[in-house]
């Protein structure tokens, strides 16, 4: 691969909550050196939903020499109000790409799911239940939001492109059925590997990368992750699914029942697909995710442990700071290996204990 990366999350924001606090720009800061420094990182995806934290983040890591993909990941937004966001973080962006950094602007994640317009529903929660369906309904469904979601990406694209000189991609999800011709790069977040897939993951990701080549386009897996209790792997992109939610707070409550901490199950996961995406041809990559802010490790209480659901490599304390699992030191290991970035310390990160981060 070219680009070696991580996703960054600066607070997703659903039911005027954000799973991002607090969020501090120094410790943002510190988190871009140790993603650069520490674990190898070539690239970060900055993502979140209010546009403040998302300049600051991409600020300080295009000051660290990531290359810099800033993607606003959103819920619930109207159309218009998502593209008056992409023209402010395009601005923003071309002052960065003018200012020397390699900077790619992701033109929002999973919009047929996140946000409205695109399926019924009002809320992210209603739009999720509507994609629990099955039967015609759903298929004429799936079927209507390739050409209602292309014609919103050619005003996002246009918008972008009036203010930014530099790379336009979009994260889609399997069946979204994107029309890629405005973009630069083709992306997805749906390339998680897991149980019913795992026999043909590779398969899937070289006919992704083929979709690209036709295009003659690079190819980017903008998330995959994996959980961190025995079974996770398995679970893929449902890791999270042990987690009860206040639905009206869309904040965590628990567990749903007793899981065993397994961090080298994740480790071995991330290890593993990022082989197969060397192997396959894949351009850019970015593991979901440094830390899953709102997801806080609790040793005394194993049905309180929201780490345990986190595709975080690092699991965050009571007080704020964190500390790396095993799937960090493999990641700067990995990436270290395969990346030529140049690092004046090569053994700099292989962390163990608690890293205070502000």
């Amino acid at each position: 691969m070219r680009a070696y990366g991580i996703c960054y999350d600066t607070g997703f924001l659903n039911k005027g909550n954000s799973t991002h606090e607090p969020f501090d720009p120094d410790r943002v800061r510190r988190d871009m050196g140790v993603i650069r420094g520490d674990l190898r990182c070539t690239a970060v995806r900055v993502t979140g939903g209010d546009l403040g934290r998302l300049k600051i983040a991409s600020t300080h890591a295009a000051a660290a020499g990531l290359e810099t993909w800033i993607c606003p990941f959103t819920t619930d937004l109207t159309g218009d109000e998502l593209l008056a966001l992409l023209a402010e973080c395009a601005d923003h962006s071309e002052r960065l790409r003018r200012a020397g950094a390699e900077v790619v602007i992701v033109t929002g994640s999973e919009l047929s799911l996140m946000n409205k317009g695109f399926v019924p529903g009002e809320t992210f929660l209603d739009r999720s239940k509507v994609f629990t369906g099955r039967g015609p309904e759903l298929r004429e469904l799936l079927a209507a939001i390739p050409a209602r979601l292309n014609a919103f990406l050619a005003r996002a694209v246009a918008v972008v492109r009036a203010r930014f000189g530099g790379k336009v991609t979009y994260a889609s999800l399997s069946f979204e059925g994107v029309d890629w011709t405005p973009f630069d790069v083709v992306s997805t977040d749906a390339a998680y590997r897991d149980a019913p897939n795992a026999d043909r993951f590779p398969e899937l990701i070289r006919a992704f990368v083929a979709q690209g080549k036709a295009l003659g386009k690079p190819v980017a897996i903008t998330e995959f992750g994996c959980a961190t209790y025995e079974g996770a792997a398995a679970a893929g992109p449902r890791g999270a699914d042990i987690i009860v939610w206040d639905e009206a707070t869309a904040t965590p409550l628990g567990l749903n029942g007793a899981y065993a901490r397994d961090e080298a199950e994740q480790a071995n996961y991330l290890r593993e697909v990022l082989e197969v995406l060397d192997t396959e041809g894949v351009d850019a990559a970015f593991v979901h995710a440094f830390a899953g802010y709102i997801l806080p490790h609790d040793p005394g209480e194993p049905r309180k442990d929201l780490d345990l659901a986190s595709t975080g490599v690092v699991k965050v304390l009571k007080d704020g700071t964190w500390a790396p699992k095993e799937a960090f030191s493999m990641l700067a290991g990995y990436y270290g290996r395969r990346s030529a970035i140049g690092m004046s310390s090569p053994e700099a990160g292989a962390a163990s204990g608690p890293v205070v981060t502000g």
